[in-house]
């Protein structure tokens, strides 16, 4: 492809051996200094398909500790995430980088500053804050990117994203990449963008290939219980559990642990050390699940998650894909599971239509549908509010009293359940 041969020296050090699709098409056109809009499922290889042109174009001329690069991102771990492989991808060139988010004490990025870097991977409200205090200025810019970019609209971040837009020189290259790429997103990047080449791996809606997918039917109430059960009984190997709310995240992370999994703990109100041990933890296997919010789970880059469940069904198609898109990562494969609530059919229906296909209703042999003692667990009362910036509760309806739960289901192994389990 015409990369540096020590970036390609680099990435086979990696164990990588052939380009991803979104590499092989996004690759040559920001190679020839095309704006390009890239969209592509979750696990593609996004990050790397504008790493590697930015490095290689970055080593045409020598390096002069000004900020060459400047890579926006919504969350604290993407930001991280871009530096990550900014640095393993370029570590036989000489170019630093830096990584740029809040919830951390800014010594040591302003130390970073200082000593000069040639790409900057930030988070909008940090960036600015470096930038009103004189450190950063962007007079030598030739590259920015915009990283998960519907993510960064959800979570409110448009203000910023245009205060920082506003101070890049014009004459630019701009890269905006995403998993999704709804109207709306599309309308603003063609503002800031150039005759841009569009690229779209894989239809829109659209789960990876290898993600086998079901639907559980299960009263409110019940669904901390199955959520112990399935992680148990299918002797799940690394499962990432989707909450919709950070105190709702915190409830079933704090009833799976009295059940004895391993859990670790990821939404926004968590500091940055106690979410980089969460991931290390969950990365090295030594926690089982891990619980998360949406915003949270954006762009976590964890290999071999055998198993994406949604304890809340999410409340569009885009957001329910890229949940169950952190697993079957590179071609790989992985299951994706739906504690559906009576309430939640709506939810799941649009789903299905969104993706032209019904989703297989399943049940768990031997686990009780019907309503158990009185037991306190996080499903009894789902709080309101504190819900992850922009998300809305869509669906959720009040539990149900104790009696009215589903249907009673036995058997040996899973089987399919009628619409009005």
């Amino acid at each position: 492809m015409g990369l540096h041969p020590e970036l390609l020296r680099a990435v086979r050090g990696m164990g990588f051996t052939q380009p991803t699709p979104i590499q092989v098409r996004a690759i040559p056109p920001i190679l020839a200094g095309r704006d390009v809009i890239g969209c592509a499922q979750t696990g593609t290889g996004k990050t790397a398909a504008f790493v590697l042109p930015i490095l290689h174009r970055l080593l045409q001329a020598p390096s002069r500790g000004k900020i060459r690069s400047l890579i926006i991102a919504p969350t604290r771990e993407l930001a991280l995430q871009s530096a990550e492989h900014m640095k393993a991808l370029g570590h036989h060139v000489p170019l630093r980088g830096a990584a740029i988010f809040g919830g951390v004490p800014m010594e040591f990025q302003i130390a970073a500053l200082q000593r000069g870097v040639d790409i900057v991977s930030a988070t909008p409200g940090r960036l600015l804050d470096h930038v009103y205090s004189g450190r950063i200025d962007f007079v030598d810019l030739e590259v920015f990117v915009l990283d998960e970019v519907d993510r960064m609209l959800d979570m409110g971040f448009l203000p910023d994203i245009e205060r920082i837009i506003s101070l890049l020189p014009p004459k630019r290259q701009n890269l905006v990449f995403s998993a999704t790429m709804p109207e709306p997103i599309l309308q603003l990047v063609h503002r800031i963008l150039t005759d841009p080449v569009m690229i779209e791996i894989g239809q829109r809606s659209s789960p990876a290939t290898g993600v086998t997918q079901a639907v559980y039917p299960v009263a409110r109430r019940q669904k901390p219980e199955l959520l112990v059960a399935l992680v148990k009984r299918q002797q799940m190997k690394s499962v990432l559990v989707f909450m919709r709310t950070k105190i709702y995240a915190d409830r079933v992370a704090q009833w799976l642990q009295q059940h004895g999994v391993k859990v670790s703990l990821l939404h926004g109100d968590r500091s940055q050390s106690q979410r980089l041990r969460a991931l290390e933890l969950f990365r090295q296997g030594r926690s089982q699940v891990m619980v998360a919010t949406d915003i949270a789970a954006r762009g976590l880059d964890i290999e071999d998650i055998s198993h994406v469940i949604n304890f809340d069904v999410p409340d569009t198609a885009d957001a329910y894909v890229h949940r169950i898109g952190r697993t079957a990562r590179a071609g790989d494969t992985g299951d994706a599971f739906t504690l559906m609530a009576p309430e939640e059919e709506p939810l799941v229906a649009q789903i299905e239509q969104a993706l032209n296909r019904q989703l297989p209703r399943m049940t768990l042999p031997e686990f009780s549908y019907q309503a158990g003692p009185a037991e306190r667990h996080p499903a009894r009362h789902e709080p309101r509010g504190r819900h992850e910036p922009h998300r809305r509760p869509g669906g959720q309806g009040p539990p149900r009293r104790r009696g009215q739960g589903g249907p009673q289901h036995g058997g040996h192994r899973p089987r399919r359940a009628g619409h009005g389990s």
